[in-house]
Order: C-alpha cells, then sequence, then structure tokens
C-alpha cells in the first residue's frame, strides 16, 4: 500500500469458503487474532462514537470468528508460520495428484507497494527451494482488474499445474476466477473471492484481527475522553473495510472520541496534511488508528513538525516504522499483515499436485508488535520499505535479493 495501490487483506466467511479481497459491495470479512476484550453479540449495531455507519462488508458471524482465532493456538511445524494453520477444514486433493516437474502459475494483482515487492521476492525465493518446479510464470495486472482478467485467461492457455491467484478486487474477478476452476486447481491467497471453487484460500487471520487490535491498543493507552484520528486508505477494499469495523466495534463501545475519519489514498504528503490539520483544529489529538502503516511515520512527523508529542498510535512491521517507534520511544503497536504468505501458496501447490490434503480455507498465524517484542523485529541492514514478518531469513540470497546488506 504505499500511495497505496490495493494490498488488501483476505476474508474468509464462516461458511469456510472465501471472501476477501479488494472493492466489493459483498465481501466478507474474516478472522482476526487476539484480543483482549470480548466480542459484543450483536457489534454490528453499536452505538456509533463519530465513527459513522457500520460499513456494509460487516458480518457479525465472520467477525466473531477472527475474534477467537485471536486467542487460538496454531497448529503446524514450529518457526515456521508460513506452514501453520488455525481452525482447518481439510479437503482431499487426490484427483489433482500428478508427476512433476511441475508448471505454476501466477496471476498477481500488482507489484506496486513495497508490500507485495517484498512478497513477490518471498515467493520467487519459495519456488527456488522446490527442484520438482520446473517453472513459475507470472502475470502482473498492475492493479487493473480488467488486465487481471485477461491475464487469468491467458495463463490457462500455458499448461499451468496450479493457478495462483492474488486478486485485484472481490467481486470483478470472482467470474475469471471460478471460470478457471473447472480447468486447473486454483489456490487463491491475500485477498479472495466470492466463489468456493478454490481448492484453498489462503490468507492471515483477518481485517477484524488487525483493526480490533490497535483499537483496543488505544483505548488501553487513551484517558477516557481522548480524541482519536482515525486515518484509512480506500474505501471499498475489504480487507481495509473489515479492519475499520472491527475498529468502530472498539471505539464505539468505548469512551473515547473519534473527532475524525480520513482517507489518506495511502499518501504521506497527504497524511502529514491531515493530521496537521487536525491538530490545528482540535488543540490536541491524544491518539492516531491506522489501517494500514505504509503512511505511520508521516503521521508522527506532523506530530513533530507541530511540537506536540507523538500519541499512542498503531503502524505495521515496516522497517522506518519500527525504527522511529525504537528510536523516539513511541508509544506504539503494530498489528501485521505478514509477507510470509506468499510463501504457502508454492507451498500449497506442491502439496496439491501430489494429492495431499490442505485445508479449505489455510489461516496462517497473524502476530502483533509490540513494545517487548520489538527488538525482534527490527532488522539491521533492511531498507526502510522492507516488512519484517517476510519469512525470509532463512531463505538463499537473505538479506541481498530483499534489498539488504550483510
Amino acid at each position: 500500500m504505499r500511495a497505496y495501490p490495493r494490498r488488501v487483506l483476505a476474508v474468509a466467511a464462516l461458511s469456510a469458503l472465501t471472501l476477501s479481497a479488494a472493492a466489493c459491495t459483498s465481501d466478507k470479512p474474516s478472522p482476526s487474532a487476539s484480543s483482549s476484550a470480548a466480542a459484543p453479540s450483536d457489534a454490528g449495531a453499536a452505538k456509533d462514537k463519530g465513527t459513522g455507519e457500520q460499513s456494509k462488508f460487516f458480518v457479525q458471524a465472520d467477525y466473531d470468528a477472527q475474534m477467537a482465532m485471536r486467542k487460538a493456538q496454531p497448529e503446524g511445524p514450529e518457526g515456521k508460520p508460513w506452514e501453520q494453520t488455525i481452525d482447518a477444514q481439510m479437503v482431499d486433493t487426490a484427483k489433482y495428484k500428478k508427476d512433476g516437474p511441475y508448471n505454476l502459475c501466477f496471476s498477481n494483482a500488482a507489484v506496486d507497494n513495497p508490500w507485495r515487492q517484498v512478497g513477490w521476492k518471498t515467493m520467487q525465493a519459495e519456488a527456488g527451494l522446490h527442484k520438482e518446479i520446473a517453472r513459475l510464470t507470472a502475470l502482473d495486472a498492475e492493479g487493473k482488474d480488467d488486465k487481471q482478467i485477461s491475464d487469468i485467461a491467458e495463463l490457462q492457455g500455458k499448461n499451468c499445474d496450479v493457478l495462483i491467484v492474488s486478486p485485484n478486487t472481490t467481486a470483478t474477478l470472482t467470474p475469471a476466477v471460478a471460470g478457471a476452476c473447472p480447468k486447473v486447481p486454483v489456490i487463491v491467497f491475500d485477498r479472495g473471492v466470492q466463489t468456493d471453487c478454490p481448492v484453498t484460500f489462503i490468507k492471515p487471520i483477518g481485517g477484524y484481527a488487525f483493526g480490533a487490535e490497535a483499537a483496543e491498543f488505544l483505548i488501553q493507552k487513551v484517558p477516557s475522553g481522548g480524541k482519536i484520528l482515525a486515518l484509512r486508505i480506500l474505501p471499498g477494499v475489504d480487507v481495509l473495510e473489515t479492519r475499520w469495523s472491527a475498529a468502530k466495534v472498539a471505539f464505539d463501545q468505548s469512551g473515547l472520541d473519534v473527532v475524525g475519519v480520513e482517507f489518506t489514498d495511502g499518501d504521506a504528503a497527504k497524511t502529514k496534511s491531515i493530521v496537521s490539520d487536525y491538530i490545528q483544529r482540535h488543540g490536541k489529538i491524544d491518539g492516531v488508528w491506522m489501517d494500514a502503516g505504509a503512511t505511520a511515520v508521516a503521521a508522527v512527523e506532523a506530530f513533530e513538525d507541530a511540537g506536540q508529542p507523538v500519541p499512542p498510535i498503531n503502524g505495521e512491521d515496516q522497517q522506518d516504522f519500527l525504527k522511529k517507534w525504537s528510536d523516539a520511544k513511541l508509544t506504539a503497536i503494530a498489528p501485521t499483515y505478514p509477507t510470509y504468505q506468499w510463501r504457502t501458496p508454492i507451498i500449497a501447490a506442491l502439496k496439491i499436485l501430489k494429492g495431499e490434503q490442505v485445508p479449505k480455507v489455510w489461516n496462517l498465524p497473524q502476530p502483533t508488535i509490540t513494545q517487548e517484542n520489538l527488538p525482534t523485529y527490527l532488522k539491521p541492514g533492511m531498507p526502510p520499505l522492507h516488512y519484517a514478518l517476510c519469512g525470509c531469513e532463512d531463505m538463499p540470497g537473505y538479506p541481498e535479493k530483499w534489498g539488504g546488506t550483510s
């Protein structure tokens, strides 16, 4: 998301099947990670306290499921969260079993922001670990739905053994994915679609978990009556919508005053301008909630430029924010949407082609960076826009292939 194209969280329908992705009016959000607050029985109907109406993306059952998953213990190999699962419902893949070598195909929404760039490098590195993969053929949709629809059609003519899709948007890409499913086993990850035909849908716990984690932190750190500024990137992107949906639930039940909900377009200069305007308008802002951390440093700098202390704030696992947090001794938290998830589709593809069971919805762990574990995620020698949860430290070519120095 920097200047943010659409990096989006996927969302899994409680029915165990699809959902998530980018801009769709009927996307169903998904489950999230560890929460201190109990989920209300009717969170979507919580009282509005400056937060506006609840998003049409809000689905109570999915919210409840993600709140529960935040407390769940993942299953799988220790130290390899990209292979772990939460609440897995396994599906049989025997009908897809075939001998290698394999040609894997990938329809990518875009590589238009650092998160996706880190992820793409990680996926290629994972593919390189497996001798049975003859080719990884990838097409970049450049953030355009029509191009991705064309890309999916083109890839079906390239003798793909598996088709991996990270959709640009949910609703618009659903027909293209549904059309591919009868012809090739399909894996969807990162963002979802509104069909259950893919063999597996891979994602971290989800947007509700991210949004709740950040909001609960502010509720804990900001005194009752404090003024909260919520910064969002884009409307209509499912994972961002569900992040905000969960935050709204928490804020509406709190004693905090949400004085503004603004869209930044993921632009650092716009973010800084918005924060500066609110500081001038209200004299003081007591906390900043963000649906993604790409421009968190710009928000911090707005307070510094105004000569004010930086209030409690959330960012993400991008190195520039983590370093700023450490250096400036911020009161902060960083929910994450781990880029290690880009390893999982390759692993899933090989399992499917070997006839091994995979989860229908592959929920990956979604760690949160706190003051206590911050040093673990600060990576000396890595570039400012690197994402700490790449799961790439043990891969050939690290750190140089990810822009770092030894």
